[in-house]
């Protein structure tokens, strides 16, 4: 199962800069720590974390009404992470069900994604608006969500993230998680809070997506 922001295309940053830009539009400026708190998290979510930290009492629909036009002209930007389209077709020859599994509305995946086709080798979307979806990451249910429409046990699925919230998500649900590191970061170099995840038996930290693409490989060689 696949998160799609910051993990097969890297919309991370564009994101940051549409909150960052709707934060000034109201007065405040947003802090480094601040916007990482923000991935990985449904759209609504965040703009009631933003509407928290803004000095002026504003709703989040007059937020999101700032920082979503901004957000569709700048996420067609996009480029694919390294390795993204390579782990998709690699599961996909090996036979192995796959799903992504993201924070995004569906609309919002049609749009970031239309660049993309390869995204659509994914055998079914989980969404942030998913009707059967009752909480957004970090709770555990999209990725409980997720296993139950590929008809297999959490336990038994792979879970790739990038953010701490989809880390958490994950790790909740029971899978084993493949955590992608920024380029920016390095695992020494994290909060307390997600050198705590890194702790966690079912976490394994990765600079590239090669790493796993490897990995996957060779299970699939040695069991043939």
């Amino acid at each position: 199962m696949f998160d799609l922001d910051g993990l097969l295309i890297d919309t991370e940053p564009l994101h940051a800069r549409a909150w960052q830009q709707a934060a000034l539009h109201f007065g405040s400026e947003l802090a480094q720590d601040q916007l990482i708190q923000l991935q990985g998290r449904r759209r609504l979510d965040n703009a009631k974390l933003v509407c928290s930290w803004i000095n002026q009492a504003i709703t989040p629909d007059q937020l999101l009404a700032i920082r979503q036009p901004i957000a569709a002209k700048l996420l067609p930007e996009a480029k694919a992470m390294e390795g993204a389209e390579s782990l998709l077709q690699t599961a996909e020859r090996c036979g192995i069900a796959t799903a992504l599994v993201t924070s995004s509305d569906r609309a919002s995946v049609q749009h970031k994604t239309s660049n993309h086709p390869w995204v659509n080798r994914l055998q079914m979307m989980i969404c942030g608006d998913d009707p059967d979806l009752k909480a957004g990451k970090p709770a555990p249910d999209p990725f409980r969500l997720g296993a139950d429409r590929l008809k297999v046990k959490a336990e038994e699925c792979w879970a790739f993230e990038d953010s701490r919230a989809g880390c958490e998500s994950a790790l909740a649900a029971g899978c084993l998680v493949w955590r992608l590191l920024r380029t920016t970061e390095k695992a020494a170099q994290l909060e307390h809070v997600e050198q705590g995840l890194l702790q966690a038996d079912r976490l394994v930290v990765i600079s590239q997506l090669s790493e796993a693409q490897r990995s996957l490989e060779s299970i699939v060689s040695r069991d043939d």
